[in-house]
């Protein structure tokens, strides 16, 4: 039987209450006139047109081609999270920075929707017409201003209005508020219908989802996954502005693997060289970037056998080979995504020479194929030739199975060494483009524009018992960021060594 609540013993809170447990915050009238009154007018955020705005023009005007007719529902996402009341930085989805051009942590919980008019009377001769709902700043009189930890501008800092969005993207902004109602127009009895990206935002595929059942419509009509593959192979080919943005990230990666070279002296001393390696690493795309891409590998002797090795806590030996898998995201959100495996005292052994030597032979034939009117899986297909050969060369296929035999369907067995593919797109996504279909993707044919890895690799594990023992513990991977041109492909990252005796120079000048 409960006890009644006596002056000793307070009410029980409750649960739904104990989130706000440890803030103080004062709720009194006189704090709320005060704290509301007497502030200057706020400067402008002196927002002007994006770079990439006159690019999401011809960006949206190509997916209202692909789905006319339709309600096109594209969300940013909202915050995550992280512990009570404090959120994971945000990151918009990859499909509305696309269509928006806003990057970095722009704009939590807005949505983009593209709604259908009449032939070509919408946006640049589109057959829609775009609208930003966003929740813009609070005016100093309402209590989000100071009270509101997730989005007061005490807390988080001016949120531009409307006029600045409009002003940044060159699309009409609108409240967040009115986007109910704006979904809900002329939806049902043969209207307008609904395609939402799903995976972005729960709440908004809720509110889509309801105003569905209530409008009846057909369960065999065109589903959401029409409109995630159509925003994903929008990006299989960059224009110029997305071009110019993998060219930035690329520059600042490189300048990141400068840092951690510099670095390796203080990541040998330390019990976690690993995370010193990292953190340089991190720390270098935090300042001259948005972040880091992806978590960082930073992967030392027998860790850089594990595929993707991010938790980082090993230590870095003399005498490893030092695998380093990083991308700086700029603040557009284009990120790089280059590999070296680089000798920690600064020179290969001479098996280390040797794996080394036979993955950058299979890069080599990988960009030899990499061309316009090829196969998006020949280049991996190239790079798998050699490394087959290299392994039948070696003695490390069973007894009796040749290279040819290896790369059939039915053999496979090189692949023990290398179960990854050779290739990925790359732009706003580090795998980018990966909902789009594989008649598109993997069966897909090489065009101007495109920007994908190559990054064949080689790993022995320490207990490998197919391989003799002094390649046990080694794992190689050589990784660059390629642009396909009209006659052929440039490598982005070049400028960051590859040929071994390059590496070991390279890394000597920075000593």
């Amino acid at each position: 039987m409960s006890e009644p609540t006596t002056a000793s013993q307070p009410e029980e809170q409750p649960a739904a209450d104990r989130g706000s447990n440890r803030s103080h915050r004062p709720a009194s009238t006189a704090f709320k006139n005060f704290v509301m009154s007497q502030w200057a007018p706020r400067a402008e955020l002196g927002l002007t047109p994006s770079a990439a705005a006159p690019y999401t023009v011809a960006r949206r005007a190509a997916l209202s081609e692909r789905l006319p007719g339709l309600r096109l529902v594209i969300p940013a996402g909202s915050l995550k999270p992280r512990s009570n009341d404090t959120d994971y930085r945000f990151r918009p989805h990859s499909a509305f920075a696309h269509l928006t051009g806003l990057g970095t942590d722009q704009e939590p919980d807005a949505v983009l929707v593209l709604h259908p008019v009449e032939d070509g009377a919408g946006d640049g001769g589109s057959n829609h017409h775009a609208v930003l709902y966003v929740r813009p700043l609070a005016p100093r009189d309402n209590e989000e201003f100071y009270a509101d930890a997730r989005y007061g501008e005490f807390w988080v800092g001016a949120r531009p209005s409307l006029a600045d969005v409009e002003a940044l993207t060159g699309i009409e902004a609108r409240h967040i508020d009115e986007l109910g109602d704006a979904l809900a127009k002329d939806v049902g009895d043969g209207g307008v219908r609904l395609l939402v990206v799903s995976g972005a935002d729960d709440a908004i595929e809720a509110l889509v989802e309801e105003l569905r059942l209530e409008a009846g419509e057909d369960e065999d009509a065109l589903t959401d996954e029409a409109l995630v593959e159509a925003t994903s192979e929008l990006r299989l080919v960059k224009d110029e502005y997305e071009i110019e943005q993998m060219r930035e990230a690329v520059a600042r990666t490189i300048e990141g693997f400068e840092a951690v070279v510099r670095a390796l002296p203080r990541a040998l001393e330390h019990r976690r060289g690993e995370r010193v390696v990292e953190t340089t690493f991190d720390g270098h795309a935090r300042l001259e970037g948005n972040a880091v891409g992806y978590e960082t590998i930073a992967a030392s002797g027998e860790h850089a056998t594990t595929l993707h090795w991010i938790r980082n806590d090993g230590e870095v030996r003399s005498g490893d080979v030092l695998l380093l898998d990083g991308g700086v995201e700029v603040d557009s959100l284009y990120t790089a995504d280059i590999t070296r495996s680089l000798p920690v005292d600064g020179e290969y052994t001479e098996v280390q020479r040797k794996i080394y030597q036979a993955v950058l032979d299979a890069a080599d034939a990988a960009f030899a194929v990499a061309k316009p009117g090829v196969k998006f899986r020949d280049v991996h297909a190239a790079a798998m030739e050699v490394i087959a050969a290299r392994l039948e060369e070696w003695g490390f296929l069973p007894d009796g199975v040749t290279a040819d035999e290896a790369l059939s369907d039915d053999g496979q067995q090189h692949r023990r060494w290398m179960v990854h593919g050779t290739s990925h797109h790359l732009g706003l996504d580090v795998h980018d483009c990966a909902q789009a279909r594989r008649e598109l993707y993997l069966d897909g044919v090489l065009e101007p524009g495109m920007v994908f890895t190559i990054e064949p690799g080689l790993y022995f594990k320490a207990d490998d018992l197919a391989v003799p023992e002094e390649f046990r513990g080694i794992g190689v991977r050589i990784e660059d960021d390629v642009l396909i041109t009209a006659d052929g492909n440039e490598n982005l990252s070049a400028a960051l060594p590859r040929r071994p005796e390059d590496v070991e120079a390279w890394m000597a000048s920075l000593r």
